[in-house]
């Protein structure tokens, strides 16, 4: 049997030199070779793990690009699945293929082959590979639409004792269990469980595009209402009158927040929730796409003792885990953070959060005027709405503390524009402002599909690409799709940034209240890179496609 070091050696993965340190460490901790170049970064997992299939004479496959055979998915159950961590993937010469993390555990593969009646062939593939396509092709769909066809609830049922009963019911607890399960695994953002006139429709938000997922019956739709009113602690018996919530789940061996929000439509509650990821908001600011440039002014911003940094953009832009990314790096035990937020989407930890409460008279401006009195070092506000919470902040700002917020304007020098309209007095809001980051989100290229191709020049021109006649021209991805990334050509998403630092030029023409085009071209000629234009840098970088770009920026 060749050595591990021959065959990457041979396969061009590591250098002499690497495996040489490699062994060295290898000796020193007494770890695997393989493990200790996975954790130097020299070779991935999957590497790694091909490598080793290799050494032992066996197949390995990538489950990211390989056309599963949904027939030899369904051979064994997800429980048998789950227990061996090994999937059906195809057959060849007439034996089930079966992906495995453990190829020599043959309990499981007796298993298998008793369980199917068939004989086995077991390939190799790296253990997250095969718990993900698990995950993805054992999703319960079947059992969704079998659920829904035993459900059988009548819609106007108004009496409360009889939708307990419905609630309690065990069809209608796991078809609830189930859509949350299936969403957090599809990746969803968001879920909106919507009644119409003849049916219940389900829609999915991932990477920032509505999908419909299933139609139920319009039977079932009282009984899933009540049920996740119940589970986000929501009064039952209020049906005219939008509702908010909140629910905990575990999925995974994750445990999921979710923010549960109702709406009284004209067919019955429509029922969305935010899928709140509690990882996202330990995320560091590198892991949020920022440009090299962009990165430095935003960052300078941050280490101040003082000032107001403001975030802008739609709602669903990521400003809120751009604003905890930042936090996560401002916030030590020398320092007091205090964050007021409607709603608090994410518990951290060492933070102080205040919740609102409009109907005890807890309001931004009212939680702000009060964390003032309590020594805080650093304030974040969840979002600037009113001109009062605006007055307080600037006012924070300028006596010695750092504040952070949201605010809602199209691009980064609207901000300041939109400040001075709140009835701030310009020469308040030159002062305390010191930063200003607008962003949008961008899917991501499925880096397993994405197609090069050189586009045309009149393409470019239409497009306002930064390039003139005579230069070469560029090479750009589109997205083609893959079972990778469910056939839409792209997979995650990444932040556009428009970062502005208010200078002194910038301050004078806000206290003499310029436009904001002023103010844009002001910044501009001082470096701003504009979210258009960062757009296309991205672009160009091969992570996105140029369709994407003008879907999100004007």
């Amino acid at each position: 049997m060749k050595q591990l070091g021959d065959i990457l050696l041979e396969g061009g993965l590591v250098s002499h030199a690497q495996l040489a340190g490699a062994m060295e460490e290898q000796q020193r901790v007494g770890r695997s070779l393989g493990r200790v170049l996975v954790d130097q970064g020299v070779l991935t997992e999957s590497q790694l793990v091909a490598a080793l299939a290799q050494q032992i004479g066996m197949r390995f496959v990538d489950l990211t690009d390989f056309p599963v055979d949904g027939s030899a998915v369904g051979k064994i159950s997800d429980v048998v699945c789950r227990r061996h961590t090994a999937l059906p993937i195809g057959y060849e010469d007439g034996k089930l293929l079966v992906a495995m993390a453990d190829p020599a555990n043959v309990f499981a593969l007796d298993d298998i082959r008793s369980l199917t009646g068939l004989e086995v062939k077991a390939v190799v593939a790296t253990r997250p590979d095969v718990v993900a396509a698990i995950n993805k092709y054992h999703r319960g769909d079947a059992e969704l639409d079998d659920l829904t066809n035993v459900l059988d609830v009548q819609d106007e049922d108004d009496d409360l004792s009889k939708v307990k009963e419905i609630v309690e019911d065990a069809p209608i607890v796991k078809f609830v269990n189930l859509l949350i399960t299936q969403a957090i695994t599809d990746r969803a953002s968001d879920i909106h469980i919507e009644p119409t006139e003849r049916d219940l429709r389900v829609r999915f938000r991932i990477d920032g595009v509505l999908h419909e997922v299933m139609r139920s019956p319009k039977t079932i739709t009282s009984g899933v209402t009540s049920r996740l009113k119940i589970m986000a602690d929501i009064n039952i018996a209020e049906r005219r009158i939008p509702q908010d919530g909140r629910l905990s789940v575990n999925a995974n061996g994750k445990k999921i927040d979710l923010r549960v929000a109702t709406l009284p439509t004209v067919w019955g509650e429509k029922i969305v929730m935010r899928v709140l990821d509690n990882t996202t908001a330990m995320l560091n600011l590198s892991d949020l796409g920022f440009s090299e440039p962009n990165y430095d002014v935003f960052s300078k911003s941050f280490v101040k003792p003082y000032g107001m940094i403001l975030v802008t953009g739609p709602t669903g832009s990521g400003k809120s885990t751009t604003l905890y990314a930042t936090l996560n790096i401002v916030s030590k035990p020398e320092v007091n953070v205090i964050t007021v937020e409607d709603p608090v989407e994410y518990r951290l930890p060492g933070i102080n959060q205040v919740q609102t409460n409009v109907k005890a008279g807890l309001t931004f401006s009212a939680a702000l005027r009060s964390i003032l009195r309590s020594d805080p070092d650093i304030v974040l506000l969840g979002e600037i709405r009113d001109g009062e919470t605006a007055h307080i902040a600037v006012e924070a700002a300028l006596t010695g503390h750092l504040v952070l917020s949201t605010l809602h304007t199209n691009d980064a020098p609207s901000a300041v524009v939109r400040l001075t309209e709140m009835g701030i007095e310009p020469f308040l809001v030159g002062s305390a402002l010191d930063c200003v980051l607008a962003q949008r989100l961008a899917r991501r290229l499925c880096p397993k599909c994405k197609e090069a191709y050189q586009p045309t020049p009149e393409m470019l021109i239409a497009n306002r690409f930064p390039w003139q006649d005579g230069m070469e021209l560029p090479t750009i991805y589109r997205p083609i799709g893959c079972s990778a990334c469910s056939k839409t050509g792209y997979k995650g998403r990444l932040a556009l940034h428009e970062v502005m630092a208010v200078s002194e030029e910038i301050e004078r023409a806000t206290v003499e209240r310029a436009s904001s085009m002023v103010i844009t071209k002001l910044a501009i000629e001082q470096g701003m890179i504009t979210l258009r234009h960062d757009g296309l840098l991205k672009v160009l970088s091969g992570v996105t496609s140029i369709e994407e770009i003008f879907r999100v920026v004007a």
